[in-house]
C-alpha cells in the first residue's frame, strides 16, 4: 500500500512539473511533506544517533553547548555552512566578493533559498536574524561574536535597543514594517531595529532581495567561518514575532537548514525530517534521523550494542571498555580543538583572591587525570588553546606544584586550609565528569586541607547555574568555532556572554582587541600568547585539564560521510548509508 502511494505521488510530481508552474510544484512539495510526516512518524528513522544531553533550546541565538549547536545546525543555516571536513563553504549565500581592505563583504543569496514552508529567504531575513541576536532582551550569550560587524557592539548596548520602543516585523514580502510596541519576548525584527537612526549605524545594507553588504569594524580573517555558526543562522523572525518562545515547537517551527523538526519529545528523542525546500536537498541522503539524548554511558552503549542506535557521538561509553574499544574497527578517535577546564567564580570569596585561585590550580595534576580518568586519547593540557591552529604555538602555562600551592593559600590567610570556607564544585552528569570531580576533590583535600562539596546537576540546570554564576568552581569545556586563537580567548573578555566568571580585565580586553585589529600574523599571535598567559597563569581565571579526543562509535562499512577534522564537525546532512 505504501509503495503504491509513493508511486502515485511521484507520478503526480512529474505531471505537475510538466506544467512548468511554480504554484503546482509548491503544491506538490507541501503534499509530499505532509505525506512523509504521516507515514514515517511511527517508523524507525533512517539513522539513529546518540547525542548526549538534551538540548537546552533549539533557538540558534541561545544555544551554547556543542551538542545543542550540532542539532541546531541541522535545522538552520547561515550564509555559509560547515562540511564534513570542518571547512566553511557557501550556504544560503551562493557567492560573495571581498573588498581589497578585507572589511566589506557583498553576499549573493541563492535564488532557490527557501524556508521549510516554501517561502523565499531574502537579505532582509538575514539582517533581521542578526539584529535579533544583538538585542539585549534576546539574551544571547554569543551575541559578542557579531561585534566584528561595524556598529554591532554599539547597537547592542544602545538605550534604543534596550528600551525596544517599537516592534518592527517582516511582512510577507520581507520588507520591514512597524506595528505596536513589543511584548516581553525578545523576538526577531521585533527587537531588530529599535529605531532607524540606531539601526542605520550597523554595517548591514540590503542592496536588493538577494544581495547583502556587510561592513566589518576591522579585517576579520575568520569571518566566513563565523557566518557558519548557529548564532549567525537565518531564523523566521516573522514567526517568532507571532508566537514568541513557542516558535521552536514542532507545530510552529519553520527552518532554513537541511532538516525540519518533525517531533521533539523531551528526554526521549528528537526526530528530524529532510527539508524538501532546502536548496541542496538533493545531496541530503537520509529522509529521517532520530537523535537520542542519553547522558549515561552504560545506557548509551547498550543502545548501540543492541542495534537500537547506529552512531554514538562523544564519550558515551563505559570507561572500563575504553581499552577494548580502541582495538575495534568501529571505534574512531581523533584530536580536535576542544578543551576541558575549570573556571572560578572570581567575584565572590574565596576565589576573588588570585592567590586562592592559583593555589587550587597548582594542585591539579593534568597528566594523572588523563592516565587515570580520561583514557580515550585525551592529552594533558599545558595551555588553554590546543595545538592544531596553523602558525600558533600556545604558551605552557599550567604547572603541578602542591608545595607552592600551600604557600599561596597560607599567604591568602588559610594556612593548611584552616578557616577555609566550604565551597562547591559544579559539574554536569556523566561518568567522565564524575570521575574528574572525585579526583579533584581528593587532591584539594590532600594537598590543601580544604573541603570541596560536589554539586552534580542535569545538563540544563548545570548550564543555568553557570550562567547565573551560582557556583564557586565550575567544570567547563570549550570547542573552537574556527581555527584561530580568538575563538578561545575572546570568551573571557568583559563583554562576552560566555565569560561566566565575573572576571574583568581592561588589560586583557585591550590585548584581544589589539590582536583583532593587527594584520601581521606573528604580532597578532604574540598578543594572543600574552593574553593566554595572563588568563591562565597570572590571574588563574581558569584551569585547563585536558584536550579532547573526538570519539565516535559507528560501523564505517555501513555509514559514510564522517571525517576527522579539528573542529569536530560531523554534519548529519553529509552522512549516508553505504550500499
Amino acid at each position: 500500500m505504501l509503495k503504491a502511494k509513493k508511486c502515485f505521488i511521484f507520478k503526480l510530481f512529474f505531471f505537475l512539473r510538466s506544467l512548468r508552474s511554480f504554484a503546482a510544484i509548491l503544491f506538490f512539495l507541501l503534499l509530499l511533506n505532509l505525506f512523509v510526516s504521516c507515514s514515517q512518524r511511527s517508523k524507525r528513522a533512517d539513522l539513529t544517533v546518540v547525542i548526549g544531553a538534551e538540548p537546552e533550546s533549539l533557538d540558534p541565538a541561545l544555544v551554547t553547548g556543542q551538542v545543542d549547536q550540532n542539532v541546531v545546525s541541522e535545522l538552520f543555516e547561515g550564509l555559509t555552512r560547515f562540511n564534513r571536513a570542518g571547512l566553511s563553504e557557501p550556504g544560503i549565500a551562493a557567492s560573495w566578493e571581498i573588498s581589497p581592505n578585507h572589511c566589506v563583504y557583498t553576499f549573493h543569496l541563492r535564488p532557490d533559498a527557501r524556508w521549510s514552508n516554501g517561502t523565499s529567504i531574502t537579505a532582509h531575513d538575514v539582517v533581521a536574524s542578526w539584529k535579533r541576536v544583538l538585542m539585549p532582551a534576546t539574551g544571547s550569550a554569543n551575541s559578542y561574536q557579531l561585534f566584528v560587524i561595524q556598529g554591532a557592539e554599539e547597537f547592542s548596548k544602545s538605550t534604543d535597543a534596550a528600551n525596544n520602543c517599537v516592534a518592527p516585523v517582516l511582512a510577507s514580502s520581507s520588507i520591514l514594517t512597524y506595528t505596536q510596541p513589543l511584548r516581553a519576548v525578545a523576538s526577531c525584527s521585533s527587537l531588530a531595529s529599535a529605531t532607524l537612526k540606531t539601526a542605520s549605524k550597523i554595517g548591514l545594507e540590503v542592496l536588493d532581495e538577494r544581495t547583502l553588504r556587510v561592513t566589518l569594524a576591522h579585517p576579520t580573517p575568520y569571518f566566513l567561518d563565523l557566518c557558519a555558526l548557529p548564532v549567525f543562522s537565518i531564523v523566521p523572525t516573522q514567526l517568532i514575532e507571532q508566537v514568541g518562545d513557542n516558535w521552536i515547537k514542532p507545530k510552529h517551527i519553520v527552518t532554513s537548514g537541511p532538516y525540519a523538526l518533525m517531533d521533539w519529545r523531551i528526554n526521549d528523542k528528537i526526530r528530524l525530517r529532510r527539508n524538501f525546500f532546502y536548496w541542496d536537498h538533493d545531496h541530503v541522503a537520509l529522509e529521517t534521523i532520530d537523535l537520542l539524548p542519553i547522558t549515561q554511558a552504560n545506557v548509551a552503549y547498550n543502545f548501540y550494542a543492541s542495534g537500537e542506535a547506529d552512531i554514538i557521538f562523544g564519550k558515551l561509553f563505559p570507561p572500563a571498555l575504553v581499552e577494548e574499544l580502541k582495538k575495534r574497527s568501529d571505534f574512531h578517535s581523533a584530536c580536535f580543538l576542544g578543551t576541558d577546564f575549570l573556571r572560578f567564580n572570581c567575584v565572590e570569596k574565596p576565589f576573588c583572591d588570585v592567590r586562592v585561585r592559583r593555589a587550587f590550580s597548582l594542585c591539579v595534576d593534568q597528566k594523572l587525570l588523563t592516565q587515570k580518568i580520561a583514557r580515550a586519547g585525551e592529552v594533558p593540557a599545558q595551555s588553554f588553546i590546543p595545538s592544531g591552529i596553523p602558525g600558533y604555538t600556545p604558551p605552557s602555562v599550567t604547572h603541578y606544584n602542591p608545595e607552592k600551592a600551600r604557600q599561596l593559600l597560607a599567604t591568602a590567610g588559610y594556612p593548611g586550609g584552616k578557616n577555609f570556607p566550604l565551597v562547591n564544585y559544579l559539574y554536569n552528569e556523566g561518568q567522565l565528569t564524575e570521575g574528574v570531580a572525585v579526583e579533584l576533590q581528593a587532591a584539594w583535600k590532600k594537598e590543601l586541607g580544604v573541603t570541596v562539596l560536589l554539586a552534580r546537576q542535569e545538563w540544563k540546570v548545570y548550564l543555568a547555574s553557570l550562567n547565573a554564576r551560582d557556583y564557586q568552581i565550575g567544570r567547563s569545556s570549550w570547542v573552537g568555532d574556527y581555527p584561530d586563537p580568538n575563538t578561545f580567548l575572546d570568551i573571557f573578555t568583559s563583554t562576552s556572554g560566555n565569560n561566566r566568571t565575573g572576571w574583568k580585565s581592561l588589560a586583557y580586553d585591550q590585548l584581544i582587541q589589539q590582536a583583532s585589529t593587527t594584520v601581521d600574523v606573528q604580532k597578532r599571535f604574540h598578543l594572543f600568547q600574552q593574553a593566554e598567559e595572563m588568563l591562565v597563569h597570572d590571574q588563574a581565571v581558569i584551569v585547563p585539564l585536558f584536550f579532547y579526543a573526538g570519539d565516535q562509535i559507528y560501523d564505517s562499512k555501513c555509514w559514510g560521510g564522517i571525517e576527522e577534522n579539528i573542529l569536530d564537525k560531523h554534519p548529519l546532512w553529509e552522512i549516508y548509508r553505504k550500499k
